[in-house]
């Protein structure tokens, strides 16, 4: 049976199409998902997109957090379902809870439209087990707050718990230690701010290397 990903929509969301056919590119069948309702629908993977949701008032993902969808998805989480945050999708994360850190304004103040080249960190997640270790891989990105932060002591279980999933070539937005996303304990949630899902055709990509997070949640769902 063909793994099934829902993709949330949230007000100002604007790459849950983009996330639903790169889905659908990787085998998977895609299952729509409102913010308000609280159902997921029997999903077995979910994807939280990027954009703008809420108009990133308050700031970025925090009204989005306390959406009804979220609940479940936490909760859903909490039990082993794979989850991944895009960029906005990320930040979204990152304040309900399940991954740590937080995603701030871009060093230099300035938004940034880039292919970016990441170095494959953890190949062990949900997410990322057709990808090598070391392999750098061309992925777009486009945010004005996407800057990694956290404490010392964050940072540092981070890394010594290998739960750095990717880390920027160039870090242009001045993350701490080029961090570009990163995985909960059991490496089934993972955020990360640049766009798999914009590199998956040639066609209006760089390269097709985002297609492999989403060959690789398919491939460990059909286990």
């Amino acid at each position: 049976m063909s793994a099934t990903i829902g993709v949330i929509t949230f007000p100002g969301t604007l790459d849950d199409v983009d996330a639903a056919r790169a889905s659908r590119i990787a085998g998977a069948k895609v299952v729509d998902l409102w913010h308000a309702d609280p159902d997921l629908k029997g999903v077995d993977a979910v994807v939280v997109p990027g954009g703008f949701s809420y108009g990133d008032y308050l700031r970025s993902g925090a009204i989005s957090a306390l959406a009804p969808v979220m609940r479940s998805v936490v909760d859903a989480a909490n039990k082993g379902m794979p989850v991944l945050g895009i960029c906005n999708g990320f930040q979204i994360l990152t304040e309900a809870g399940l991954l740590p850190g937080a995603l701030t304004r871009n060093e230099g103040l300035h938004f940034h439209c880039v292919d970016t080249y990441l170095e494959v960190e953890n190949n062990s997640t949900a997410w990322t087990s057709t990808l090598d270790k070391g392999q750098k891989i061309l992925i777009p990105a486009k945010h004005g707050e996407g800057r990694f932060q956290a404490s010392e002591e964050t940072v540092r279980q981070l890394e010594d718990e290998g739960r750095v999933v990717f880390r920027y070539t160039d870090n242009f937005n001045g993350s701490v230690n080029a961090i570009a996303g990163v995985c909960s304990a059991n490496g089934r949630v993972v955020g990360l701010m640049p766009h798999p899902e914009h590199a998956c055709e040639l066609l209006t990509g760089p390269s097709l290397d985002g297609l492999e997070l989403f060959v690789s949640v398919v491939k460990e769902l059909e286990k």
